[in-house]
């Protein structure tokens, strides 16, 4: 049981970050927006080994090492616990026919951990109200966790239509 939470949610929360990755790309190629830099997280992420948790911004900090692969791969790390996560919550028939909403209203929930965790890490404080833009960098988040809620579903419909 445990094995197939595991593979599923490998396989959704994979599908579902590159699908939320795939919106940003048509954001900043059709409506030229700025799209967060994975390295920067990666960045982030080096530090941490160092004790440095926070950063007053990150563009300030050293740069780390492979940086660029250590954040894009972090951000598909957290695309597939989500999943998980969702996946455990949810009800095993789900995954045999997928719903939109519980999709959706979990994929705005995980902007939580933007908003807590990542956000301040980078020194652009609790919810980006440093950041220099706040309002702007919020309905950023909330758009690219809602896509992602989007994307548990299509992922999952994908697959629940290959396994019948």
């Amino acid at each position: 049981m445990l094995s197939e939470l595991m593979f599923n949610a490998i396989l959704i929360g994979t599908g579902a970050t590159m699908f939320m990755d795939f919106v940003a790309l048509g954001q900043k190629h059709l409506l030229s927006q700025q799209t967060l830099d994975y390295a920067l997280v990666g960045r982030w992420l080096g530090h941490m080994r160092r004790g440095q948790f926070i950063h007053r911004p990150i563009f300030a900090s050293d740069p780390i090492r492979g940086e660029k692969l250590l954040g894009w791969g972090l951000h598909y790390l957290i695309g597939i616990l989500f999943a998980g996560i969702f996946l455990a919550i949810m009800d095993e028939s789900w995954i045999k026919n997928p719903t939109l909403l519980p999709a959706i209203l979990f994929g705005i929930l995980t902007v939580l951990a933007p908003f807590l965790i990542m956000q301040p890490g980078l020194g652009a404080g609790l919810a980006a109200r440093r950041a220099p833009k706040p309002t702007v960098a919020r309905a950023k988040s909330i758009f690219a966790h809602l896509v992602f809620g989007v994307g548990l579903w299509i992922t999952a419909l994908g697959f629940a239509g290959i396994s019948q």
